[in-house]
């Protein structure tokens, strides 16, 4: 109960330093909020001192912003979130609106991830279930690669470009009704289900290895059964990530919402950043932290209702692989093809402009086509992937330190994960551009910042169950103490699935990267980075194809050499150790290892 009660004071100090923090953002930036609330509502009028100082009497802005702060703190027990300093309308019905809306966005969204996630599985459930697992292809599918790897944006404008106007299957533009959540739900969906069902993929084995399951195909169970029974076992581990993807399917749904005419909360809570409608964007912020806690609590407690009293009781088999095969040549075939674009297009210029060139399309003079300004797409893509890369991998490989480390200390790092992960990107992006200062630093910094949230939720959640492992009770029943458990057991089956899933992200890293690129908080032109390419090469892809698809390619190629790649990531074989002199007593020094397969056994 005093763990519970210190979980919940810690996450509501999160809760209420986030929002805080978001009434001081006028002053952490050094900006006067006057002046760009009256860009936003008239952006032709000047800002002479009386017209701010008019503005500023209107919205009470001469008290502190701690007062102002308090004020709206105080309307909350009312129901009262303020009135918006742009529109001047209530707070509190604009936003449950837009929560509306990106709640069943949200729900359209899950329905095509969990089919998406059920297509990428499909064959490990099938070849399970009739115990061939050995056929099974260790990287995992390319095809699921590419969809993670692909920018929802663009997939969005795909969508809406050739289904809604081309074809005229779907409305493209407007919220209306359920035939106008298809195409948002398909862009949000499809890259979600992608990584959800990569990391399903990622346990089904160690499942199907399970003693359960081979007594009941020696039994007779029909196959059906026991694949639905493996899903069910590797459910927990998976439902806390689940989770995070609904909040970000939420708040983070920014693009979309944009190029569909979405009016939810992402768009809703982006509007206001930009414009310091701090009233809106409190409130935007804090249903995005209820949505967190709301959808962390309904995980756990769904894990603890699948695993049952297994859990209590420490009577869990241990769910990781025992030894997962070797990547194969598949991820040599991507990494020879990335290396070879960057080698051909690092002696080209990347900035040179040729007009009488606009919009080519590939040939021999310019493999991947020229852009807009006539410059050479295939020198773009290569300048801009060395740094693309470089920083994206520099990111991971500091997500998954910090994940696995925060992963151990759950009940600090639990809601602190939900409560960044509920902070659109956008948003973090600002306050760290706040608080830091712009600068080459700062994508990489606020993208650092929330890149180890899934990371630390993937390794509490493996945690959990290895901890509640038949094999962990007899190692602490032969004297094991808590250093000899962690070294030599629990991050050996801990790490490797969350080095996979951190190379499964590592797409994602370098599409963040571009995000915040695209919107101005990035690299800036004429920089060739691989989100700028895209964003100034989206409004010609309709007439030059090329022009998106030759960084989209790079960024799909990218997504299935880390896909490939993970499928062998995996600890080096290593011997057997008696609990070591840490023991209390001589007797527990002299204690047998226990006689099970760990994580580096064949």
């Amino acid at each position: 109960m005093r763990h519970r009660t210190t979980a919940l004071l810690w996450r509501v100090g999160l809760a209420v330093g986030l929002v805080c923090g978001i009434g001081l953002l006028p002053t952490l930036s050094r900006t006067d909020p006057a002046l760009t609330v009256l860009k936003a509502r008239s952006a032709d009028r000047d800002p002479t001192p009386e017209v701010l100082a008019a503005v500023r009497g209107q919205l009470g802005l001469e008290a502190s912003p701690l007062t102002l702060l308090g004020r709206w703190v105080g309307g909350l027990w009312r129901g009262d979130a303020g009135q918006s300093w742009i529109s001047g309308d209530d707070v509190t019905p604009a936003v449950l609106q837009a929560l509306g809306a990106s709640l069943l966005l949200m729900a359209a969204a899950l329905a095509v991830a969990a089919l998406t996630a059920t297509a990428v599985c499909a064959r490990t459930l099938w070849l399970g279930a009739r115990l061939r697992l050995d056929a099974r292809r260790p990287g995992g599918s390319g095809g699921s690669a590419m969809l993670a790897a692909l920018p929802e944006f663009l997939t969005a404008s795909v969508l809406a470009t050739v289904v809604g106007v081309q074809l005229g299957w779907l409305p493209a533009l407007g919220w209306y009704g359920p035939r106008w959540t298809v195409l948002p739900g398909l862009a949000l969906g499809l890259p979600a289900g992608a990584v959800l069902g990569r990391l399903l993929d990622d346990l089904l084995p160690s499942a199907f290895a399970e003693p359960w399951a081979r007594a009941a195909a020696a039994r007779g169970v029909r196959g059906r059964a026991v694949a639905r029974q493996a899903v069910r076992r590797c459910l927990p581990a998976l439902l806390p990530n689940a989770g995070l993807f609904v909040v970000g399917l939420t708040g983070g749904a920014v693009a979309v919402e944009q190029i569909f005419d979405i009016p939810g909360l992402g768009r809703t809570t982006l509007q206001a950043a930009l414009a310091q409608d701090l009233p809106v964007l409190q409130a935007g912020t804090l249903l995005l932290l209820l949505l967190a806690a709301l959808s962390t609590g309904a995980a756990h407690l769904a894990a603890r209702l699948l695993i049952g009293p297994a859990l209590r009781d420490r009577a869990l088999p241990s769910l990781h692989r025992p030894r997962p095969p070797a990547a194969g040549r598949l991820p040599l075939l991507y990494g020879g093809l990335l290396l070879a674009v960057v080698a051909a297009g690092l002696p080209r210029d990347p900035l040179a402009l040729d007009t009488d060139q606009r919009l080519r399309p590939p040939s021999a003079g310019h493999p991947f086509g020229t852009d807009a300004l006539g410059r050479d797409l295939l020198a773009r893509v290569a300048h801009g992937g060395l740094d693309t890369l470089l920083l994206a991998s520099a990111i991971s490989a500091a997500a998954l330190v910090a994940g696995v480390l925060l992963g151990l200390v759950p009940r600090f790092s639990g809601p602190l994960a939900d409560t960044v992960n509920a902070v659109p990107p956008v948003l973090g992006a600002l306050l760290v551009t706040a608080v830091a200062g712009g600068g080459t630093a700062t994508p990489a910094l606020a993208v650092g910042v929330v890149a180890w949230a899934p990371l630390a939720a993937h390794t509490s959640a493996l945690l959990r169950q290895e901890r509640a492992a038949l094999h962990l009770t007899a190692t602490v029943g032969l004297g094991a103490g808590p250093g000899y458990l962690l070294r030599h057991e629990l991050l050996p089956a801990v790490v490797p699935p969350v080095a996979r899933h951190a190379l499964l992200r590592l797409p994602g890293t370098a599409l963040a990267l571009a995000s915040l690129a695209f919107l101005g908080l990035g690299a800036q032109p004429p920089a060739p980075e691989w989100g700028l390419l895209l964003a100034e090469n989206q409004p010609y892809a309709e007439r030059a194809p090329w022009a998106v698809l030759a960084p989209a390619a790079v960024l799909a190629l990218l997504g299935a050499l880390a896909v490939s790649a993970a499928g062998g990531v995996r600890l080096p074989r290593r011997r057997r150790h008696r609990p070591g002199p840490e023991q209390p007593s001589p007797a527990r020094e002299s204690a047998p290892a226990p006689a099970h397969t760990s994580v580096g056994a064949p």
